[in-house]
């Protein structure tokens, strides 16, 4: 194409009687060649000789896809943050979880053991008991070989709570129809030291209920921990928390010990 100017004050007629031929200004640049779809459609600028074409060049990289891909990044962090929070705080609540279903259970287990301990002291005054009753009532020796074979079966270290439970419930009913005896026998009665354990005795059953009751008051804690939200999850997990049993007082009259000598 060939473009045709006129310097000002010429008309037209003297304008076309130059020539035809494109005068092209001395600062125009022809742009390298870029691979098709990197170039934006000429733009024509004129001047005061000529018409001069530039070229605007998209330059790869400074697009839309290149500010797309920043924003990726940034969401990128944001989300991993975020992942990297939640997976802290669910450690943090399995184990807080955890740590208290082994506080629970441990806290079984020791009231458990203070049970062990009052229910030992009572069968160690038992034989002394048993021989005190002796002196006064050897006749009446199906009462006292029932409280030795009561203590006996009680006495067991692999019985199980129900078990202990059980035994024990047995042992209250014949030690009661052992003090019983003092009212049969007023010289049992007056022995003092017949007397003295028969004391002892009841603060050791006194102290076993109070023991019975702080474990199966700790007992309830840790189930309605186990069989609640979050409690049951953590507990399937690992499989080492499972439910414990009661310690119950048995059929035998709550009574049974405290038979006292006037």
């Amino acid at each position: 194409m060939a473009y045709v100017t006129r310097e000002p004050g010429e008309t037209c007629a003297e304008a076309s009687t130059l020539s035809t031929t494109p005068v092209v200004d001395s600062t125009a640049v022809t742009p390298p060649s870029d691979p098709p779809g990197t170039r934006e459609p000429p733009l024509f600028l004129a001047t005061g000789r000529a018409m001069v074409t530039y070229d605007l060049q998209v330059r790869p990289g400074a697009g839309p896809s290149s500010l797309f891909s920043l924003g990726g990044d940034t969401v990128g962090v944001i989300v991993g943050g975020i992942v990297a929070v939640l997976v802290v705080a669910l450690a943090w609540w399995l184990v807080s979880t955890y740590n208290r279903l082994v506080r629970l259970r441990n806290q079984t287990q020791a009231s458990w053991a203070q049970i062990d301990v009052q229910l030992k002291r009572r069968h160690e005054l038992i034989p002394n008991l048993v021989e005190g009753a002796r002196g006064y009532a050897a006749h009446e020796r199906a009462t006292l070989e029932a409280v030795v074979a009561a203590r006996g079966a009680a006495v067991g270290s692999d019985l199980g709570v129900m078990d202990k439970a059980a035994a024990e419930a047995t042992l209250t009913t014949s030690l009661g129809a052992l003090l019983a005896l003092g009212e049969s026998y007023p010289q049992l009665k007056a022995d003092r030291h017949f007397a003295t354990l028969q004391d002892e005795l009841t603060t050791a059953e006194d102290k076993i209920a109070y023991a019975r009751q702080f474990y199966n008051s700790a007992v309830q804690s840790y189930h309605s921990a186990l069989e609640s939200f979050p409690g049951n999850v953590v507990a399937g997990l690992g499989g080492a928390h499972t439910r414990r049993e009661y310690f119950e007082a048995g059929d035998a009259p709550q009574d049974a010990v405290r038979v006292r000598f006037a």
